[in-house]
């Protein structure tokens, strides 16, 4: 194999950084990891068929480049026929820690934003019925949508207002971001107790009821009182 280091000492060129747009700047905020709360809404639990009471959230990961702006087109992904959309509350970090209080939580907040996480549910479902990770069903390629982030200076930290998704115009998920079963600084407070948040770090809140599959050649939007609107479509 030919030598391929490069002038700066990698053996390789290395990958861009991920990154996610800002609102109303040509700044970008790079994307250091992508951490996602699980049934964090009530009556999505139900309709997964769980139990909704107060467990302790539990958390996943995505690949940072799974992250796409808004506006982009997103394949239909390989080995599914269960291609499903979640809408959701993103949580940029922009101060980082470890062991963080609860009623410090927001100072750690950079800003936020309109997320779709999308899922090869399917795959989830069979990884999580054999007891396997769900990095197949959750981690591919464009699966993490984000509309620009909005700075906590512009938005404030929301803790209510309507937080939806809509196929080809008709709504689908129609909820209020109250209905979070744990709250953002509870959120990033648990995060921070098992491992190190950074800045870079985005927060995938969790998805209220009403996910549900989508096709080749349909538009996906959805928007949050206060942060704007996403839109996609599925290619």
């Amino acid at each position: 194999m030919p030598d391929t280091k490069t002038a700066t000492g990698y053996v390789l060129p290395p990958a861009a950084v991920p990154t996610v747009a800002v609102d109303g700047t040509a700044d970008r905020f790079p994307v250091r990891r992508i951490l996602c709360v699980g049934r964090n809404y009530a009556a999505h639990a139900r309709e997964m068929g769980r139990d909704p009471d107060r467990e302790p959230p539990f958390f996943f990961l995505k690949p940072a480049d799974t992250v796409v702006d808004n506006g982009t087109d997103v394949p239909y992904p390989p080995l599914t026929n269960n291609f499903h959309y979640e809408i959701e509350l993103v949580v940029a970090i922009g101060i980082g820690g470890t062991d963080i209080a609860e009623d410090k939580a927001l100072e750690h907040v950079y800003g936020y934003a309109v997320g779709i996480d999308l899922t090869r549910r399917d795959l989830q479902l069979a990884a999580r019925d054999q007891g396997r990770p769900w990095d197949w069903g959750k981690g591919f390629d464009r699966s993490a949508p984000c509309a620009p982030l909005k700075p906590v200076a512009k938005a404030g930290h929301p803790g209510k207002g309507r937080i939806w998704l809509a196929v080809d115009g008709a709504v689908k998920q129609d909820a209020d971001l109250s209905e979070l079963i744990w709250s953002v600084p509870e959120i990033i407070s648990i995060a921070s107790k098992s491992m190190t948040l950074a800045p870079g770090d985005l927060i995938f809140t969790g998805t209220p009821a009403g996910v549900g599959p989508i096709l080749r050649g349909q538009t996906v939007t959805g928007g949050i009182d206060g942060l704007g609107e996403i839109r996609i479509q599925i290619v």
